[in-house]
């Protein structure tokens, strides 16, 4: 295992780490497209994998404002680890979003 200055939760490999830190790194560049585009293409690799479910809510939320999208990325969060309190709290707020009028 790569040795790393976090503890490494879910035991993501060395790519996966590298291509998340180079989508997050997009993501906060407002290079959206591509940070998209990256994190899809690591959720084909690992559909379950839980960091990018996670930043993917967090784009169509935060950055894109594709709501339903990110109620349902925080839901495939929450399928696989029910006590995720972010992902609880993140599909919680992007629901009140959609009932606004």
């Amino acid at each position: 295992m790569v040795e790393t200055p976090f503890k490494n939760t879910y035991s993501l490999s060395a790519k996966q780490l590298q291509d998340l830190d180079e989508a997050e790194d997009k993501m906060e560049k407002q290079d959206l497209t591509a940070a998209e585009n990256m994190f899809l293409a690591m959720l084909e690799e690992e559909a379950d994998c839980i960091p990018v479910l996670n930043n993917l809510g967090h784009l169509y939320g935060k950055h894109l404002s594709e709501f339903e999208k990110a109620v349902g990325y925080y839901q495939r969060v929450l399928d696989l680890e029910p006590d995720n309190a972010w992902a609880r709290d993140q599909r919680r707020k992007y629901q009140r979003f959609l009932t606004y009028d």
